[in-house]
C-alpha cells in the first residue's frame, strides 16, 4: 500500500500540467509584441515558448525582393551547398549589417521618401537607413562608395543583432 501512494503523490510532484491557455495567450504575445522568445515562472512551474527569428525575417524579405523567397525556401528541400552556391552568384558586394536589435525604417519620416533606393549611388557615409533602439533612431551608414544593389529588408521591420540589411557593389 504505501508503494503505490508514494509512486502517485510523486507522480504528481513532479508531471507539470500544462495550461493550454496559457501556452497559447504567450504565442500571441509573442506575435503581437515581435519577441523570438517568453518565459513565465509561477513557483517552480516555468513555461518557455520560443519561435526562430527566421520566420520573422523571412516574410518581409519576400515582399520586398520576391527573388529572394527562392532562396530562403530552398534550405529546407536541399542541400547546404547546392544553396549557397547560386545566393552568393545572384548579388555580390559589401553587405551592410545591423549593428543592434531594433526596428529598422528606410525614410527618416513615413511620408518621406526613402534614404536609398536599388540602383542608387551613394558615397561612404551617407545614410542607408536607421534602426530604432529603445526610442533611439540610430543612422547606419554606408562604409563605402557604390551603388545600391539590393535592400534585404522592408520598411518597420524589426532586425537582429547582425542581421544583413544592405548589399552595396
Amino acid at each position: 500500500m504505501p508503494q503505490p501512494k508514494d509512486s502517485v503523490g510523486s507522480g504528481e510532484k513532479s508531471a507539470m500540467r500544462i495550461d493550454p491557455k496559457l501556452v497559447r495567450e504567450l504565442a500571441n504575445l509573442l506575435t503581437e509584441n515581435e519577441l523570438t522568445e517568453i518565459e513565465v515562472a509561477d513557483g517552480d512551474r516555468r513555461i518557455k515558448v520560443k519561435r526562430e527569428p527566421a520566420a520573422v525575417i523571412g516574410a518581409p524579405a519576400a515582399l520586398s525582393a520576391p527573388a529572394a523567397a527562392p532562396a530562403l525556401s530552398a534550405p529546407p528541400m536541399h542541400g547546404k551547398e547546392d544553396v549557397a552556391a547560386p545566393a552568393a552568384e545572384e548579388v555580390t558586394g559589401t553587405t551592410v549589417k545591423s549593428p543592434m536589435v531594433g526596428t529598422a525604417y528606410l525614410s527618416p519620416e513615413p511620408s518621406a521618401a526613402a534614404f536609398v533606393e536599388v540602383g542608387k549611388a551613394i558615397k561612404a557615409g551617407d545614410t542607408l537607413l536607421i534602426v530604432e533602439a529603445m526610442k533611439v533612431m540610430n543612422p547606419i551608414t554606408a562604409p563605402e562608395g557604390g551603388v545600391i544593389k539590393k535592400i534585404l529588408i522592408a520598411d518597420g521591420q524589426p532586425v537582429e543583432f547582425d542581421q544583413p540589411l544592405v548589399i552595396i557593389g
